[in-house]
């Protein structure tokens, strides 16, 4: 995040300039400041990641990776809870009805089957869409339990 004090520091050691416009962004472009692909905003932005170690605990059911496409546009509560539902019993096909936008209802992921991860990433991703997410939306969901 371009608004941290040490990313901050390192933009402007770069010779970069972080600009607040719909929040903090790298020259008023980029709200991130570590990207991949960004030739642009080099040398500001750079592709070194940063790297956390988090150590699970028993509880945990499941990991969800996503792009700011999904997290401009739904909560963390909200996603837990999606991507819960899916993987304890495959259901819901719909979102439920807190989590949907506007309009009611997120669309149905349409096949029946499809491996629970995966219906749960579907679903968070269809609805970012309906909730209109103006970003690119990428979403992965990793099973942490063992389930039947």
């Amino acid at each position: 995040q371009p608004d941290r004090p040490d990313e901050m520091a390192r933009i402007k050691a770069a010779g970069g300039k972080v600009m607040y416009m719909n929040g903090a962004r790298v020259r008023g472009i980029l709200a991130m400041s570590r990207a991949l692909g960004h030739r642009l905003l080099k040398p500001e932005v750079i592709c070194e990641p940063e790297i956390s170690i988090t150590e699970r605990c028993e509880e945990d059911d499941c990991l969800i990776l996503a792009s700011d496409g999904l997290w401009d546009v739904i909560s963390n509560k909200v996603a837990c809870d999606v991507a819960r539902q899916c993987l304890e019993d495959g259901s819901p096909t719909r979102a439920p009805a807190a989590a949907a936008g506007s309009s009611g209802s997120a669309p149905a992921v349409s096949q029946e089957e499809e491996p629970r991860c995966f219906r749960a990433a579907a679903l968070l991703a269809r609805l970012a869409l309906g909730r209109e997410s103006s970003d690119n939306i990428s979403v992965v969901v990793v099973d942490l339990k063992a389930r039947g």
